[in-house]
C-alpha cells in the first residue's frame, strides 16, 4: 500500500495554495480585468488535477511503469524545450525573450518543470546501473565514470540558461545532480571538486548576460551593509555599489514579512500584494503567506512541508531497488532546493532566482509536475514498509 501520510500532506499543501491563490492575486486580477476568482479557479483545477494524478500513479506497479514515465518525461520533455525556439510564436510563450512555455488549449506549459522530473529519474536509473562504491578508486577514474552524466547535464544546462534564459532552475537541477552523485557512491573529494568547478560555471553564466550581473548588484545592494562593515574600509568601499540600484521587490518583500509579525494580518488583509509585490501569488508567495499568516503561518507551512520531504526520504531510505532509492531521494532533494532557493531569494539572502515554492506558488506546470514526481514516489513506497 502506497503512503496514505505523503499523499495527505501533498493533498494539505495544495489546498493551502489554492486559499492563498485567492488571497493573494486580488490587486493582479484587477490589473488584468479578469474575474475576482480568475487565478483561485485556475489553481484549484489544476490542484485537483493534480491530486487524481498522484493518486492514480500511487496505485501503479513500479516495476512495470515507473522506467516508461520517468523516460516519457526526460526524452518528452527534452525534445519539446529543444524545440521552443523554432516553434511559431501562436504556439508559445515568451517572456524577456526567451520561449518558456508551450500554448495548449488556452494554458500555458512549461516543458522545465516536467524535464527536472524526468532528468532526476535518468539519473537514479543510470547511477545504480553504472556507479557504485569509490574504494581504491583515484579521482581520474571518478571523472571518466562521471563524464557521461556531464554532457548531459552541460547540453541541460545550455537550453535552459542560454535558449530559455532560466539559471535559477539550472541551480536547483545542480545541486540535485551533485548530491545524488554523492549518495550514488562517490567520494568526497570528487563532489568537492565537481562543486567547485559548478561555482566557477555558475559565476559564467552571471556574467555572461546583462541582466544577471544587475540582479547580482540588486541584490548586493541590500545585503552590502550588513556584510561589508566585517571588512576593512578600503576594501569595503571597493565592494560597495551604489544604494540607487536597491532591489524594489526584495524591499517590499522583507516589509511585508516584517509587517505579518507573529499572527498575521488576517487572510485578504495584506496590503503589499496590492501593487507593491507583482504577481505575489507566484513567485512571492511566501512573502504573502508571512504578512497574512504572520510567524505561526509560515512556520505551520514549513512543518507541513518538512514533514512531506521526511516522507519522501524514508521512502528512498527503506527501498532496497537502488533506482527507486536515488529516485526518491532525487525528488526529495529537487524540493528541497526549489524551497530553499525561493526561501532564501524573497528573504533578501541570495538572489532571486524566478523559482517557485512547490505545491505553493500559482502555477499549473510547476504544480503538476511537482505531483507526478510525488505519484512516483509513492508508487516505490508500494515495495517498502512504512509506518
Amino acid at each position: 500500500m502506497a503512503d496514505r501520510k505523503l499523499f495527505t500532506l501533498v493533498s494539505v499543501l495544495i489546498g493551502i495554495s489554492i486559499i492563498l491563490t485567492y488571497s493573494l492575486s486580488a490587486y493582479t486580477t484587477l490589473l488584468f480585468g479578469v474575474g475576482e476568482f480568475h487565478f483561485a479557479l485556475r489553481q484549484a483545477a489544476f490542484g485537483i488535477l493534480s491530486i487524481i494524478i498522484i493518486w492514480v500513479l500511487a496505485q501503479l506497479n513500479p516495476d512495470k511503469w515507473l522506467k516508461p514515465i520517468g523516460f516519457t518525461l526526460f526524452i518528452g520533455s527534452a525534445i519539446l524545450m529543444i524545440a521552443m525556439p523554432f516553434l511559431p510564436e501562436f504556439l508559445v510563450s515568451a517572456v524577456g525573450g526567451a520561449k518558456r512555455w508551450i500554448k495548449v488549449f488556452g494554458f500555458s506549459v512549461a516543458p522545465v518543470e516536467f524535464f527536472k522530473i524526468g532528468f532526476v529519474y535518468f539519473l537514479a536509473w543510470s547511477f545504480s546501473r553504472k556507479l557504485g562504491h569509490h574504494d581504491g578508486m583515484g579521482l581520474k577514474k571518478e571523472f571518466i565514470r562521471f563524464a557521461p552524466y556531464g554532457v548531459v547535464f552541460i547540453g541541460a544546462m545550455f537550453i535552459i540558461a542560454f535558449v530559455q534564459n532560466d539559471l535559477g532552475q539550472v541551480v536547483v537541477l545542480g545541486l540535485t545532480l551533485l548530491f545524488m552523485l554523492m549518495f550514488a557512491g562517490s567520494s568526497f573529494r570528487f563532489f568537492f571538486t565537481i562543486l567547485s568547478a559548478s561555482f566557477l560555471f555558475f559565476v559564467f553564466f552571471i556574467y555572461t548576460a546583462e541582466h544577471r550581473v544587475l540582479r547580482i548588484k540588486s541584490w548586493w545592494a541590500l545585503a552590502q551593509n550588513s556584510v561589508l562593515g566585517l571588512f576593512p574600509e578600503s576594501i569595503a568601499e571597493q565592494l560597495r555599489v551604489p544604494t540607487e540600484v536597491e532591489p524594489y521587490q526584495i524591499g517590499h518583500s522583507l516589509n511585508a514579512i516584517h509587517n505579518g509579525g507573529i499572527f498575521g494580518t488576517g487572510v485578504a488583509n495584506g496590503t503589499f500584494k496590492l501593487g507593491f509585490l507583482s504577481e505575489v501569488h507566484t513567485d512571492f508567495v511566501l512573502a504573502g503567506l508571512a504578512e497574512e499568516f504572520g510567524f505561526v503561518g509560515v512556520v505551520f507551512v514549513v512543518v507541513l512541508f518538512m514533514w512531506m520531504l521526511q516522507r519522501i526520504f524514508k521512502v528512498a531510505n527503506r527501498s532496497r531497488d537502488t533506482s527507486m532509492y536515488l529516485f526518491s531521494l532525487g525528488i526529495g532533494l529537487l524540493l528541497s532546493f526549489a524551497f530553499l532557493v525561493n526561501a532564501y531569494g524573497i528573504s533578501g539572502i541570495t538572489p532571486i532566482k524566478g523559482i517557485s515554492v512547490p505545491f505553493l506558488s500559482y502555477g499549473g506546470s510547476a504544480i503538476l509536475a511537482a505531483s507526478i514526481g510525488v505519484g512516483m514516489v509513492l508508487m516505490a513506497s508500494k515495495k517498502v514498509k512504512m509506518d
